[in-house]
């Protein structure tokens, strides 16, 4: 029961702030040592309903910005399929993926909104944004929004709002994309994926939904950079 509420807490709190949370179950299953071979399709798969919810909350808040979102989409999604292919050696995605986490804890710890610029949108940019991004969630069993989400906030091209509604449903194609390639290898979840997703979903509406309308994240934010701070001291110790 105890890990259940965890899941719940954790899709609660990624889902307050526009994300699908696949970092954080990532960091979970790490700290209670879950199989190797089922963590990545158990991310994917819980991403693919919160990221969903998430958007849901987010994407009336403020103008969407189709243009980009379609434009990185069309890079992402192949790019994610083909990690979702592939299976890493253990020791290199824990590496990896450490590194990867080091993005999302200097978001949430408050550095990017710091440093912002306003830089023009250019089509080689979000070609190579959504390739680099797309590979990465399909291989690491993230969504790849706690990559892009700092980018857009810093490169100057979304509001903060705008970019939780784009990074949401950016997670969402590019999670199941991965998964579909996941299944052309061995797609492998826990015993207990169904326990899980109910309360992973019952913490992701609830977080949606005051994230969107309630919440002033900042508390949030350094409750998210903690969990990632503690799987990656878990991730490169084990």
């Amino acid at each position: 029961m105890e890990i259940l509420l965890l899941f719940s807490v954790v899709a609660f709190l990624y889902a307050s702030v526009g994300h699908g949370g696949a970092s954080g179950y990532i960091a979970l299953m790490a700290i209670f040592a879950f199989p190797q071979s089922e963590i990545k399709s158990n991310a994917l798969f819980l991403n693919l309903f919160v990221s969903f919810i998430s958007f849901t909350q987010f994407f009336k808040k403020e103008e969407f910005p189709f243009k980009l979102f379609f434009m990185l989409i069309v890079f992402s999604i192949p790019m994610a399929f083909l990690g979702g292919m592939w299976t890493l050696d253990n020791k290199w995605y824990k590496i990896i993926l450490g590194l990867i986490l080091f993005i999302p804890i200097v978001k949430f710890l408050g550095f990017f909104p710091k440093m912002q610029f306003q830089v023009k949108q250019n089509l080689l940019l979000v070609i190579v944004l959504g390739l680099l991004i797309g590979l990465l969630s399909g291989l690491l069993g993230i969504g790849g929004g706690v990559i892009l989400s700092p980018i857009l906030i810093l490169l100057g091209w979304c509001t903060v709002k705008q970019t939780a509604a784009v990074s949401a449903i950016f997670i969402f194609v590019n999670s199941l994309a991965g998964l579909l390639g996941k299944s052309f290898a061995t797609l492998q979840f826990s015993e207990n994926i169904v326990q899980i997703l109910i309360f992973t979903l019952f913490g992701g509406i609830l977080g949606g939904f005051f994230g969107a309308n309630k919440f002033k994240i900042l508390w949030i934010q350094y409750t998210l950079a903690f969990v990632l701070i503690i799987a990656c001291f878990k991730l490169f110790t084990t």
